[in-house]
């Protein structure tokens, strides 16, 4: 019943099929009209985000600019090393150590933005950042061994442990208010990186600022440059609960 002999429908079945069928249509509009109507409810309050800026771009500007401020402010207290420069072009070694140290510095940089950016961070490029940075210190630990340069006293200079951290604050303050204005998930995490790339700019150039000897750079340039870690934790940690607390009241 309901069937032909050939195996068709008769008209009852199709128009039965075809009534179905409409409803199903219908049910879906209606169902799409909804999650319409509910996501045009949840974001009609939602200012328009700009796209985010380009994280390479921030990060090298902010890396250049640190630089240039380490350099100015490092020479409105004292002069380079005698003969630092002329040593960069004479002493292959020193050379690229320098260079190694710059590579990892602006390669944190660049790491720091893309974490501040949700998905621009991948896990090898972190990884190679992290290596970069470990390569370059390694060289001072090798150097008590073997330096690059033949130790001196020339040029030492008497407060380096302190101009480092202090000349390192500034572009930590400046950095943590810049990712603070993207998207970084874990923004105190990010913020010690960007403090990890602060604190070695300044431990970097006392290389060429202040005297040269492997056990002095570790104890007095790059310890005080880690620690200006721990200072970018807190300033990070401070921030979000003033941000949490002015929101929350």
């Amino acid at each position: 019943m309901g069937l032909t002999l050939n195996g068709g429908s008769t008209p009852a079945a199709r128009g039965l099929v075809e009534k179905k069928s409409g409803r199903n249509v219908v049910g879906e509009r209606r169902t799409m009209n909804k999650y319409d109507e509910l996501i045009a409810n949840l974001s009609r309050a939602v200012a328009p985000v700009s796209p985010a800026p380009s994280a390479n771009t921030l990060g090298t500007a902010w890396f250049v600019l640190s630089a240039v401020y380490v350099v100015v402010a490092t020479h409105m207290f004292g002069p380079a090393r005698a003969g630092a420069f002329s040593q960069l072009a004479t002493e292959p070694r020193f050379l690229l150590e320098s260079l190694l140290g710059a590579a990892a510095i602006l390669w944190t940089s660049l790491l720091v933005f893309r974490a501040a950016i949700p998905a621009a961070l991948t896990r090898q490029f972190a990884v190679g950042g992290l290596v970069l940075m470990a390569l370059w210190l390694a060289q001072y630990v090798i150097g008590l061994v073997s330096p690059a340069l033949e130790p001196s006293m020339v040029g030492k200079r008497s407060h380096c442990y302190y101009e480092t951290m202090i000349y390192a604050l500034p572009p930590i303050l400046v950095g943590v208010f810049l990712i603070r204005r993207l998207y970084p998930l874990r923004f105190v995490r990010t913020a010690m990186s960007l403090s990890l790339a602060a604190g070695m700019l300044p431990a970097l150039y006392m290389q060429l600022a202040c005297m040269y000897e492997p056990a002095h750079i570790l104890s007095l340039h790059i310890l005080p440059g880690l620690l200006m870690v721990l200072a970018g934790a807190a300033i990070a940690s401070l921030w979000r609960q003033r941000r949490t607390t002015s929101n929350g009241g």
